[in-house]
């Protein structure tokens, strides 16, 4: 792991925190898909995450957020239960989108950026950036009790300073 910067800490960690965000997706079994937890189906507590992720992690207050092409109001709102569905696939390459954003968006940053606040936003960039980590583990926990509730199988997370699989791998842990 590359720690020569507080910015190359944070896009190794982002990376880290995104293959185990698609190795938890994977590991949902389809006959989960659709079963509600908490009031809202499991693809909906994905969707959540995914939202938050995109929106939150550079500027929520950016007046040039784009909602992704698969959403409808509100459908990041566990409290309201959806009138779509979601497929996988699509929650797939909306999380391909994220990761794309977010890569450009780390390899501009720079450590000096991270105690900055972006435009209208009251929160440092390097607050963000924590709070989605916050909020993104805690949905990947509980996705995870999820399958392993219901499979006795718990998805693969990665140990600090493992190397993230190539090819194929055992996608549980």
């Amino acid at each position: 792991m590359r720690e020569t910067s507080y910015h190359a800490i944070l896009t190794e960690m982002t990376v880290r925190a995104l293959w185990e965000t698609q190795n938890v997706i994977d590991c949902i079994p389809n006959e989960l898909w659709q079963k509600t937890y908490g009031g809202a189906p499991l693809w909906q507590h994905v969707y959540h995450m995914l939202h938050a992720l995109d929106q939150w992690f550079i500027n929520p207050r950016a007046d040039d957020f784009i909602e992704p092409p698969i959403h409808t109001p509100r459908l990041q709102d566990l409290a309201i239960y959806p009138a779509v569905r979601l497929s996988r696939r699509q929650l797939d390459e909306y999380l391909y989108t994220i990761k794309a954003k977010l890569s450009l968006y780390l390899t501009a940053l720079h450590d000096e950026d991270l105690l900055q606040r972006p435009d209208r936003c009251e929160w440092t960039r390097l607050t963000l950036i924590l709070a989605q980590y916050r909020h993104l583990h805690r949905h990947l926990g509980m996705l995870m009790g999820f399958v392993l509730a219901e499979t006795g199988l718990c998805p693969r997370t990665l140990a600090l300073g493992e190397e993230i699989p190539r090819g194929p791998y055992d996608p549980y842990a």
